[in-house]
């Protein structure tokens, strides 16, 4: 009896709760909210929030594998010892799939009658090409096909092998080229990157889709397609597959918000780290010997090409002038701090406060994923041309003033004081040494400068450059293949977890991915 009078009071609750919901509904509607975002309220967050993700790792993950900065540490678990801790892997894994949910929901958004524009579609394609590119070359195989489908109740997604993930990307590209070409107009007030300039998406897209054929170049069972394809986008009709055809199209958000913190628009190394942490890093002798060796304009402090006392890098001598550090040393015997960035209050031209790091793919990059395809004979343009191209643009994007003509005396005099000029007689490839590969890349390093993990990536595609081995490096001195699955898959996913780990052959830094695998 007692039970029955106990439930009496939810009983009433129940039907007093149903017969009120109608009522409820009513009342709690809010007449002024936005029920269905339109896709143009989508776009510009998704973008600055994978950029700014990209940003910070690029500085305390790729910058330190890559030997462009050395944070001074005496602790083993140092990236730049290739040793380091299973939960740097979160961060990136985090905020990449939550922005695809964006991008997702954009094309499906514009594929509904209220806000249908191809444009939009175009976009949304291209930028999830750009993103899932990112998070299977950092990790491996990895949810794809039911990624980001929490709504319709797939909480623990399968993971796609790679191969058939860099198959889907391709048509997902080849998708919005076609979508692209309508040139539908867009709200230029959402687009941060090309300010609604629809063609230049366009461009952005063929140009991605070399850099991911270009990846998956090396592997057989896809080799001969992937070749094809970049003879077709290279030489084939320009209409069909425009590509970036200067530096004034590559894709950068550029970050116009100076140092107001609240401004979306802000460069992240404001509004995510303080000026006394920016500077911390010292220059690697790796990457800034060379520069100062090549007398390159890059860190040249003249009024030619700097502001009499900054350069455009807003690299700041040491003790010793431009000079670093040598990355990989033993704990406990590390050199006094030499070169290093500039903080925001310290240079006009601090990369924390500058416009210009917000990249995704500029066009110098083109040129040289163009040299590589030449080089190799698999499409008939001059390597060299391709290669000076590539030089003298990637300059150029941080020194305005720097001549894009190959030909000008500026540029040759350039090339002829830093001795890097091209060389036919050089053997493709080599595992030491100079070789054709070497130089296009270590170029192509430069200019991959702050372009998220694309030093790293490229690194691990071919050997290049072949960078100094310091003797306190762990991991057995190789250079790591992947980041680790975050270890909260293992237990959230861990079915499809397991599945993932068998077929790769471990979860581990040195588990290759598919297109390194022989």
């Amino acid at each position: 009896m007692k039970r029955i009078l106990a439930l009496v009071p939810v009983l009433i609750t129940v039907f007093s709760f149903t017969a009120c919901q109608k009522d409820f509904d009513e009342v709690n509607t809010d007449p002024i909210s936005i029920i269905n975002s339109p896709p143009e309220k989508l776009l510009a967050p998704a973008l600055v929030n994978v950029l700014s993700a990209n940003l910070v790792r690029n500085r305390n993950f790729n910058n330190e594998l890559m030997q462009v900065t050395v944070t001074m540490s005496e602790d083993d678990n140092a990236v730049f010892r290739y040793d380091f801790r299973p939960n740097l892997a979160d961060y990136t894994w985090n905020a990449w799939y939550s922005e695809l949910t964006n991008f997702r929901d954009i094309y499906e958004l514009a594929s509904g009658t209220e806000y249908q524009n191809d444009s939009y579609k175009g976009i949304s394609l291209v930028c999830e090409a750009w993103v899932f590119s990112l998070l299977t070359d950092s990790y491996g195989d990895v949810p794809y096909t039911e990624a980001n489908k929490g709504k319709q109740g797939i909480l623990e997604p399968a993971f796609d092998t790679q191969k058939d993930i860099y198959l889907s990307l391709f048509n997902k590209l080849e998708e919005a080229n076609s979508l692209l070409s309508g040139n539908k107009a867009i709200v230029e007030s959402s687009d941060p990157v090309y300010h609604g300039n629809i063609e230049l998406w366009r461009k952005f897209c063929n140009s991605l889709y070399l850099r991911l054929l270009l990846r998956v170049s090396g592997k057989a069972e896809v080799s001969t397609q992937a070749i094809a394809k970049i003879k077709e986008i290279a030489e084939g009709n320009p209409t069909k597959y425009p590509t970036f055809a200067s530096n004034d199209e590559s894709a950068v958000l550029k970050w116009t918000g100076g140092v107001v913190t609240t401004d979306p628009f802000t460069n992240p190394y404001v509004t995510q780290l303080r000026e006394a942490d920016f500077t911390i890093p010292s220059l690697c002798n790796f990457f800034i010997l060379k520069l100062a060796n090549w007398s390159d304009p890059r860190i040249d402090i003249t009024t030619e090409y700097g502001n009499g006392t900054r350069n455009r890098l807003g690299i700041a001598p040491g003790s010793s002038g431009f000079a670093g550090i040598e990355s990989g040393y033993p704990p406990g015997s590390s050199e006094p701090k030499q070169s290093f960035f500039y903080s925001a209050g310290a240079s006009d031209f601090s990369l924390q406060k500058s416009p210009l790091t917000g990249i995704i793919m500029t066009y110098a990059e083109v040129q040289f994923i163009l040299a590589e395809a030449a080089a190799k004979g698999w499409i008939t343009g001059s390597s060299a041309t391709y290669y000076y191209k590539g030089i003298a643009n990637a300059i150029h994007y941080w020194v305005p003033d720097f001549t894009t003509d190959i030909a000008n005396q500026e540029f040759t005099e350039y090339i002829s004081t830093a001795d890097i000029g091209w060389d036919d007689t050089l053997p493709l490839d080599a595992a030491a040494g100079d070789s054709k590969m070497e130089r296009i890349h270590l170029q192509k390093y430069y200019c991959l400068f702050l372009t998220d993990f694309q030093q790293w990536f490229e690194h691990r595609r071919t050997g290049h450059p072949v960078l100094p081995k310091g003797a306190g490096l762990r991991n057995g001195g190789n250079m790591p293949a992947r980041l680790n699955y975050p270890v909260y898959v293992s237990s959230a996913n861990a079915s499809n977890y397991s599945k993932a780990v068998q077929r790769m052959g471990g979860d581990n830094i040195n588990t290759l991915v598919w297109w390194q695998k022989p």
